[in-house]
C-alpha cells in the first residue's frame, strides 16, 4: 500500500462514520493538501482559519482562492487561541488580565459544538518534530484518529507534501521568510514581508497592536 493509498484508507474510515467534517485550515501547505484530499470525500466541510488580525488583505486573497477552488466548503475565521496569551500579557497592546487563556483543544471543541460536527481534521505530521512524532505514534493503531481528531498526514514528510502539490498543481502559499513556514506573527521576517508586499495590512496590525510598530522601528534604526 502506497502512502497515498494509506492516507485515503484512513480518511475513508472517517467517511463511513460521517458525511461531515471540520478542517483546521491555516492556508499553509499541509492544510491545503489535506483539504484537497478530503474535499471529494465529504458532503460538508467546514474550514476553520484561526486568524491573528481579521481582514488582512493578503489572507483574504488566499481565502478567496480556496473558496473558488473548493466551492462546497464553508469557511469561517476565528481568533487564534494564542491571541489569548498575547492579549492577557499585553504583548504590543494594553494587557487584559480578564482574558481567559485558551488552547487549540478549546477552539476545536467550540467549533465541534457550534457546527454539530464531531470529526475534525488537522494537518499535523510526525516529521514536524519530536513532540508531534510521539503524539501521533500513539494514534497509529486507530488510523490516526483520536477522540474525533483526525491526522491523515501523520506519515507524510515535507517532500511528500511538495510532490503532491506539484502533481495536483496547488500554488505555493505565502512564505514570510525562507525559514520554516508559519503564520502571521510578531516576528521581523513577517513584518518586513508585509511592509514590502501589503503595507495596508501592516496598518491594520498596528491598529490592533499599536506597540508592534517597535519591531520595524528598531530594525530601521539599528537598535535591535
Amino acid at each position: 500500500m502506497t502512502l497515498l493509498e494509506k492516507t485515503y484508507s484512513n480518511i475513508d474510515l472517517i467517511r463511513v462514520k460521517s458525511s461531515e467534517a471540520i478542517l483546521f485550515c491555516s492556508l499553509g501547505k499541509d492544510s491545503l493538501v489535506l483539504l484537497d484530499l478530503i474535499y471529494p470525500k465529504f458532503d460538508r466541510i467546514v474550514c476553520v482559519f484561526m486568524c491573528f488580525v481579521e481582514g488582512l488583505d493578503h489572507i483574504e486573497r488566499w481565502i478567496g482562492w480556496v473558496k473558488a477552488k473548493y466551492p462546497k466548503i464553508e469557511f469561517v475565521q476565528v481568533p487564534h487561541w494564542n491571541l489569548t496569551y498575547i492579549l492577557r500579557s499585553g504583548m504590543y497592546c494594553v494587557p487584559n488580565p480578564k482574558v481567559k487563556l485558551l488552547k487549540l483543544a478549546d477552539v476545536v471543541k467550540s467549533m465541534q459544538l457550534k457546527y454539530g460536527i464531531y470529526y475534525t481534521f488537522l494537518g499535523m505530521k510526525k516529521a514536524d518534530g519530536m513532540n508531534r512524532r510521539l503524539m501521533l505514534k500513539g494514534y497509529e493503531v486507530n488510523g490516526y484518529e483520536n477522540k474525533g481528531l483526525c491526522y491523515p498526514l501523520a506519515d507524510w514528510t515535507q517532500k511528500d507534501i511538495l510532490a503532491y502539490m506539484k502533481m495536483h498543481r496547488l500554488p505555493e502559499p505565502v512564505r514570510y521568510s525562507l525559514k520554516a513556514s508559519s503564520g502571521v506573527g510578531f516576528n521581523l521576517d513577517c513584518m518586513l514581508w508585509i511592509r514590502a508586499n501589503y503595507p495596508q495590512d501592516l496598518q491594520k496590525i498596528y491598529k490592533v497592536f499599536p506597540m508592534s510598530e517597535r519591531i520595524l522601528f528598531e530594525y530601521d534604526n539599528g537598535t535591535k
